[in-house]
């Protein structure tokens, strides 16, 4: 029997193939969740609920009205919601000093006011269920807690959903809704495929972690199992599934600089 047999989960943050999301909504099914993926664009989605066996729903979490729909959607067509798992967001990478006021709306939109949203609308269905309770979770990142540099609006709009994560634990525990974060680092995902390719740039970020590689998707997904499942006594936590790069700190804009030039003049001298 899977470990979450009989249990149901929406992931929102599912429309690219290969995405870190479709990795939790396979996952999630393989351990007997009815699943259902949301995000804005509707072929992948189509094409992951067949894979799994679930249903899909279009969502953009930076729309109250579409969030709170989605949060509806999943009681009616599955009676209750047990987890709920937030996948979105958006590295910008963007000096402090040149980020743009579209910029800033863009990821306050996403990852401040979306992770509200996300929040508000699956609190909703389940205080409202018989029993109520679950699991919501919201993908956070390592930088909040091991900084790099240019990405101030990244981490400061991430940080703040890991406050409103604690904020949800600590008023809506009683009624058993767990809610927590979980933080990936440096992840290969379709997101991140053009920095993998840069010559030198996984080097510089391979030492900073103790367990000696960096995390995969699969990392996150089974972080994401756990806290979904029965014997996760937690919430109002910070998860993080990434190696431990925490302990040492991400590597600064200088040391990715010599490493990728330490890359490329290889290169050229072969």
């Amino acid at each position: 029997m899977g470990q979450l047999e009989g249990k149901t989960a929406v992931v929102l943050g599912a429309a690219s193939a290969g995405n870190m999301g479709q990795v939790i909504a396979k996952l999630f099914a393989s351990e007997g969740a009815k699943v259902m993926v949301a995000g804005r664009k509707k072929e992948p989605l189509a094409a992951i609920a067949d894979e799994i066996g679930g249903s899909y729903a279009l969502c953009d979490i930076t729309d109250h009205a579409q969030v709170h729909a989605l949060a509806g959607k999943a009681k009616t067509e599955f009676g209750r919601v047990d987890a709920a798992i937030n996948c979105t967001g958006w590295g910008l990478l963007s000096n402090l000093l040149e980020t743009t006021q579209e910029d800033l709306d863009a990821i306050t939109d996403l990852q401040f006011k979306g992770v509200h949203h996300f929040l508000q609308a699956f609190v909703k269905v389940m205080s409202e269920q018989t029993p109520s309770g679950g699991s919501i979770i919201s993908l956070s990142s390592a930088t909040t807690k091991a900084l790099i540099n240019n990405h101030a609006a990244y981490i400061g709009t991430k940080r703040a959903g890991e406050a409103m994560i604690e904020c949800v634990a600590n008023d809506f525990g009683h009624l058993g809704i767990r809610a927590n974060s979980v933080s990936p680092a440096f992840t290969e995902s379709p997101m991140t495929e053009g920095a993998f390719a840069t010559p030198g740039l996984v080097d510089a970020f391979l030492p900073r972690y103790p367990l000696a590689r960096l995390n995969t998707s699969d990392d996150v997904a089974h972080a994401c199992l756990w806290l979904s499942g029965d014997h996760a006594f937690v919430t109002g936590q910070n998860i993080q599934p990434n190696g431990g790069v925490t302990i040492r700190g991400n590597p600064q804009a200088t040391d990715i600089e010599a490493a990728v030039g330490a890359a490329m003049a290889k290169m050229q001298k072969n």
